[in-house]
């Protein structure tokens, strides 16, 4: 049996949702989806993380904003 696959949170430290869009303005998910991320499983997680990605790109964004953890001090 395999280990199950650990997948990082998308999580960026800038946790505000947007009041029209109901999106997290730092990682773009839902308030259902960062409720549920904890307790995921493998799949769930990567279809969410899918689709920040298709958010963030409709948003005109990246693939992947700053984490405000691992930034360096300037």
């Amino acid at each position: 049996m395999s280990q199950p696959q650990h997948i990082e949170s998308p999580c960026i430290s800038i946790c505000q949702l947007d009041g029209s869009t109901g999106l997290c303005q730092g990682c773009f998910r839902t308030r259902d989806e960062i409720a549920i991320w904890g307790r995921a499983d493998s799949a769930t997680r990567l279809a969410i993380l899918n689709a920040i990605k298709e958010r963030r790109v409709k948003a005109g964004g990246g693939l992947r904003r700053e984490n405000r953890r691992n930034r360096q001090p300037d």
